[in-house]
């Protein structure tokens, strides 16, 4: 003869062996998209020479961008691919050339910007809004600014010697 166990004494079980009874709820976009996006601006080696975007569609992350090195698009790709709940991960990260023209230019263009009084204020935050993206002489900038005239302020004073062409791709923040 079998014995038979009652449900609440099998359940108790699966519940005591750490078995999900059943599965988790899954964790939506927005929340997928603000862990990764905080996990980016938590990471120490990211400065104003790099800048990396993250999308999400149907759980899936996928980061773009360019960075100075390899170690930071290997990291970044890391660090994001550990979220529960992200159905895949893709680096899309471009790591930019190393040049030691284009690390010159980077750093007088830095100072170009961030020492004009109109940027004072940007330069002392702990991370500055506007990044430089420096690649074979040819400049990009992104992040934001308060107003379009410190957006055609900065594409000004990125115009330095050196410099092949300069592409605005500053965002007015409206808040």
């Amino acid at each position: 003869m079998t014995r038979q166990l009652p449900a609440m004494f099998v359940g108790a079980i699966v519940l005591a062996l750490g078995v999900p009874a059943r599965a988790s709820a899954q964790i939506s976009d927005e929340a997928l998209g603000e862990k990764a996006i905080g996990i980016v601006r938590a990471y120490p080696q990211l400065g104003i020479f790099d800048d990396v975007t993250v999308s999400i569609a149907d759980r899936a992350i996928t980061l773009s961008g360019e960075v100075t090195t390899g170690l930071k698009r290997e990291e970044l790709g890391a660090r994001v691919a550990k979220i529960d709940g992200a159905r895949s991960v893709t680096n899309n990260i471009q790591v930019l050339p190393p040049s030691t023209s284009d690390a010159s230019l980077r750093l007088r263009l830095a100072q170009a910007i961030y020492t004009h009084p109109a940027f004072w204020g940007y330069a002392a935050m702990a991370c500055p809004p506007i990044h430089i993206i420096v690649a074979n002489g040819y400049v990009r900038l992104t992040g934001v600014v308060n107003n379009d005239v410190e957006r055609q302020l900065a594409y000004a004073l990125a115009q330095i010697s050196g410099v092949q062409s300069v592409k605005n791709e500053l965002r007015v923040d409206l808040r």
